[in-house]
């Protein structure tokens, strides 16, 4: 498949801390977008089931707003990586933090032997963002701020990875449609 023809994985992770290699994955949102169209293909809003509670930081939950109540039908995180590699096979991975959200994804496919199928390039829409917009008097490139300066809303708290998958997609279309 030619580069400009696979689908982007809009991809959005929520956690319980900042270490892919002691915090767990506890949500995935994909929004998969036709890169030539820029329409929606598919979607993917997964809570999981974290198995180490004990290791997550209070400002992560606090963040996400995990709790055991909305998190009682939780995937496991075999099942969820499984959805999400054959959702987003083929595709180009994107989000607005590339190195944050391709690490969690990456060490949730390396910990359940799920096989990565996406094409080996990322796509980072704080690079993008930055590129477009350094010169715009924008301080600063977190995703709220380059939505608010995009005319677009901001990710709602507590932050559920499909909502900030879907922020991101906003964010993706402004930048390359313009």
């Amino acid at each position: 498949m030619k580069i400009l023809e696979r689908p982007i994985a809009i991809t959005d992770v929520e956690t319980t801390g900042l270490d892919p290699t002691t915090h767990e994955i506890v949500e995935i949102g994909l929004i998969l977008v036709n890169q030539q169209t820029l329409e929606i293909i598919d979607t993917l809003d997964v809570k999981i089931s974290p198995e180490h509670l004990g290791t997550a930081t209070e400002s992560a939950l606090k963040l996400n707003g995990y709790n055991t109540t909305e998190w009682l039908n939780a995937l496991a995180l075999q099942t969820a990586m499984s959805l999400y590699g054959e959702k987003a096979k083929d595709a180009i991975f994107c989000s607005h933090n590339v190195t944050f959200d391709w690490s969690f994804i990456f060490e949730g496919l390396k910990k359940t032997g799920v096989r990565n199928l996406m094409d080996y390039h990322r796509v980072d829409l704080f690079t993008m963002a930055w590129m477009k917009l350094r010169n715009s008097g924008l301080e600063k490139f977190n995703m709220n701020e380059v939505a608010k300066h995009l005319g677009i809303t901001e990710e709602p708290m507590p932050h559920r990875a499909i909502n900030g998958a879907m922020t991101a997609y906003e964010i993706y279309k402004r930048l390359v449609s313009n």
